[in-house]
């Protein structure tokens, strides 16, 4: 019953969310280090602030004890990025995060990490499936928790200071502190009002906090950085008169930002900021990933200085190893997630934050002033962003139709070509482009689409969506 979708495993509390899969879980990375010898060098778990994180992550501490394998325990609910950052910084082969990311309140669920810090790709779940399917219930024991703290086999760790302080290095500091910005953040309920604060009060930014507060169900909102969801945020920075407002997911790996006139940026939009920054004021060099569903501005960007832009499927591993591939100077997702290089190898709405404050102090311009000049460079274009729930019978009528037959209306503009790389996405002729695919983490069907205005993006959606009966 645990399979692993592009975020990790995520499922529902009390459903598959229970004591016994979870520590089934962690049997088998037991068993998978131990196969592949790195038991000696431990594991790493943090946890979010959601129903149950705590709990989870000590039921596969005792896992790890009774089978002899350290396990350095973050005791503070913490940003993802931060156990990517010290699995990567300490050389763990493995580390795990128990999160649901930015699902629903209902759910919860376990990230895995390798080498490196890297999410893991598809060859690593499957043998950690494998080792899931092979493994008997009835031979995952634990010990006491406070027998493997008193063993020495579990150790509670918080290497928050030492995430902050490379993030902090990694950003113009002084400049922050010159331009006395003022910034609104809303860690919507989860785990980056800490993380945020620090860095944000060492700048000497003046800083004001909402949905700051502990709460499991996330204000009874879903805990994803969106439109509907910054509302009050939104509001606040226009109260307020802020330079800016910065929110996060639930367990802070994504990013979304409220400009200084009250308006949402699109994940999309806040990935051409800072590729636009980090190369024409920063004066890096290097390509740009994305994903098949974000923004083909950044391609524009990319020939504008004289690079290129790399599509790679969804899924933030495809991401980090294309830029690795590439030495690309920032990669990133139309959910809100990206990463810059030199960085950690995934998502991480902290160091992004940091970023866009940087480069609010660094130009001194406002962020609608530079979105705005980016605009006059390349163009403006619109994305259209729809999610359809479905049968199973549904879902494979809309499978076969796609991805069996290949078969698609007619949208009324030439199409260029046609990619099933990642679902099904139509490349037309004139720059727009249409893609429809399954989400690895929830049952939806989600149509993305780019054209030169918000009318003809509908149009073409809508098209898609009658030829499919949703």
């Amino acid at each position: 019953m645990i399979k692993f979708g592009t975020g990790g495993w995520r499922a529902v509390i009390g459903d598959e969310f229970i004591k016994s899969n979870i520590q089934l879980l962690a049997k088998a990375m037991c068993r998978k280090m131990k196969a592949e010898g790195v038991e000696d060098r431990g594991m790493v778990i943090g946890y979010d602030r959601r129903f149950l994180s705590k709990e989870a992550m000590q039921w596969c501490a005792m896992v790890f004890a009774k089978e002899g394998i350290k396990t350095y325990l973050v005791n503070k609910s913490s940003p993802t990025p931060l156990i990517m950052f010290y699995v990567m910084k300490h050389g763990f082969p493995y580390g795990m995060m128990i999160t649901a990311s930015h699902n629903p309140s209902l759910y919860n669920g376990i990230k895995v990490f390798t080498e490196g810090g890297r999410d893991a790709d598809e060859v690593q779940t499957s043998e950690i499936e494998r080792y899931i399917a092979e493994t008997p219930p009835e031979e995952v024991w634990d010990m006491p928790y406070e027998e493997g703290i008193k063993n020495g086999l579990i150790k509670e760790i918080y290497p928050l200071n030492e995430y902050l302080d490379n993030i902090l290095a990694a950003i113009n500091v002084e400049a922050i502190k010159e331009a006395r910005l003022k910034v609104c953040i809303d860690p919507l309920f989860g785990v980056s009002e800490a993380s945020l604060s620090t860095i944000l009060y060492t700048s000497r930014c003046e800083v004001i906090k909402i949905h700051d507060n502990h709460d499991t169900l996330f204000g009874r909102k879903l805990p994803a950085p969106s439109a509907d969801t910054l509302r009050d945020l939104q509001n606040k920075v226009l109260d307020t008169g802020s330079d800016i407002g910065l929110a996060t997911d639930g367990d802070a790996d994504r990013i979304g930002v409220i400009d200084d006139k009250g308006r949402f940026l699109h994940p999309n939009d806040i990935l051409v900021l800072l590729y636009y920054y980090l190369v024409k004021f920063k004066g890096w060099h290097g390509p740009v990933v994305r994903n098949i569903a974000t923004t083909h501005a950044l391609d524009r960007l990319a020939e504008k200085f004289g690079e290129k832009c790399y599509e790679v499927p969804v899924g933030f591993k495809y991401i980090s190893a294309k830029m690795n591939e590439t030495d690309a100077v920032i990669g990133g997702e139309s959910s809100g997630g990206l990463t810059v290089r030199g960085h950690i190898k995934g998502k991480d709405g902290v160091y992004a934050a940091a970023l866009l404050v940087e480069m609010i102090a660094v130009t001194g311009k406002k962020i609608s002033e530079i979105y705005e000049d980016i605009e006059k460079e390349c163009g403006k274009i619109c994305m259209t962003e729809n999610n359809y729930r479905f049968s199973p019978d549904k879902k494979e009528t809309i499978r076969k139709i796609l991805m069996e037959e290949r078969r698609l209306p007619d949208f009324g503009i030439e199409v260029d070509r046609v990619s099933y790389m990642d679902g099904c996405k139509v490349y037309f002729k004139n720059g727009s482009w249409v893609v429809a695919r399954f989400s690895g983490t929830e049952p939806l069907l989600r149509i993305f689409c780019e054209a030169s205005d918000n009318e003809e993006a509908t149009r073409i959606t809508k098209l898609l969506e009658q030829f499919l009966s949703l």
